[in-house]
């Protein structure tokens, strides 16, 4: 098996027309339907977001979009918008004690609602779904559904159901369809950035890690930048 360092030098080598060859031969479409942002049963829509894309989110305007969600589940104002409002501790890993979740996890997922949705999913009057802040979006949903089969990179939702090469495609009724070049090479730019960005991630946590021991109801987050809470304010020594 290879080290993440050499990982990341596979990565930094992807070709872009390779990639972007691969997801034109896949082919694919987004139809909206939302799968992918939602929760699917009892399991949470779980999407992994580096922290400077959770600081990036706190910050990002939302858009109006007649959301059918009610008050409760709405994501404040960029102005109001703290760390907990945009993401929460990945949940592998930790158990369910007496005062909620407890125990050390590795990075962050993006935050969801009572329903087990993305909390920044919304449908409209006519029940289609987006990203209300779509142009401020992590990669993992720039590049979905699409992964690069690379050690050391994250999977999204859903079982890889094709592949091309290093390219894998997670299940998602977009796929198959056809997609314009200059579409397929913006999402290979992505896809590459991606790979890079998650084993540059992994190394960090790997080299930033030390244990910690959370009390009863307490949890604690290890990434690239050391270890956090919960609300994402670095633990003291």
């Amino acid at each position: 098996m290879q080290s993440l360092e050499a990982e990341l030098e596979s990565a930094r080598e992807l070709a872009i027309d390779d990639l972007a060859d691969a997801i034109e031969s896949i082919g694919f479409e987004c139809t909206r339907c939302g799968a992918c942002c939602t929760g699917h049963g009892e399991e949470e829509h779980t999407a992994t977001v580096f922290p400077d894309e959770v600081r990036r989110l706190e910050d990002a305007e939302a858009a109006a979009i007649g959301s059918d969600g009610g008050e409760d589940d709405a994501v404040p104002d960029a102005e109001d918008r703290e760390w907990r409002d945009v993401a929460r501790p990945m949940p592998y890993g930790l158990t369910e004690g007496a005062d909620g979740l407890e125990g050390e996890t590795f990075e962050w997922a993006l935050q969801t609602d009572g329903c087990g949705d993305c909390a920044f999913y919304a449908e409209d009057e006519a029940g289609v779904g987006a990203c209300t802040v779509h142009e401020d979006r992590p990669l993992i949903c720039r590049t979905y559904p699409f992964s690069v089969a690379l050690a050391g990179t994250s999977q999204p939702m859903g079982e890889a159901v094709d592949e091309e090469g290093v390219v894998r495609a997670h299940e998602c009724e977009g796929l198959g369809r056809e997609i314009a070049r200059e579409d397929a090479e913006e999402l290979a730019r992505a896809l590459k950035e991606r790979a890079v960005r998650e084993l540059e991630e992994a190394i960090g946590v790997r080299d930033a890690y030390e244990p910690a021991d959370p009390g009863p109801g307490e949890v604690v987050v290890h990434d690239s930048e050391g270890a956090k809470g919960i609300d994402g304010t670095p633990l003291e020594d």
